[in-house]
């Protein structure tokens, strides 16, 4: 994948767009942006075949699904850089929404959600005991999110 984007105004209008709000129709884009829905589904297409919008998702609100419990989990493997294998196991966990390789005493931060403590208990129990080089853990319990999005700072450079 290309890292390098070259990205203008028009662009960022769009990103901007679909970050509020990812189900905004061609039409009402144009509308807002001044320009022909030709143009801006073409536009959104080229941003989609660059790999700049890697794909379109809601959010759920986690207690309709009764995950209450949010944490953070700072995991050190015996391969003091963080294996790939390790990463890959980790990422397969359904509960688990994020891994992160880093830097530090721990190789990987996790951020995962589940019902409870006791629902945690047993992923760590029952999964992160299968998944070879874990060594420790340290689990930060979140009490309450006061912000959290996926939402990135989109300005024009």
């Amino acid at each position: 994948m290309n890292n390098s984007f070259e990205l203008d105004a028009v662009d960022f209008q769009i990103l901007n767009a679909f970050q509020e709000n990812s189900k905004i129709s061609n039409a009402e884009l144009s509308r807002e942006l001044g320009m022909a829905p030709s143009g801006v589904l073409e536009r959104v297409k080229k941003l989609e075949q660059k790999g700049v919008i890697k794909g379109y998702t809601i959010q759920i609100n986690p207690l309709a699904l009764d995950q209450k419990l949010l944490a953070f989990i700072s995991i050190k493997t015996s391969d003091a850089f963080g294996s790939e294998v390790t990463g890959l196991a980790l990422a397969k966990i359904p509960e688990i929404q994020e891994v992160h390789n880093v830097t530090g005493e721990d190789c990987f931060l996790i951020k995962i959600r589940v019902r409870d403590s006791e629902h945690l208990m047993n992923i760590m129990r029952n999964s992160f005991s299968k998944i070879k080089g874990i060594v420790s853990t340290k689990t930060i319990i979140v009490l309450e999110a006061v912000k959290e999005t996926n939402h990135l700072n989109i300005q024009k450079n």
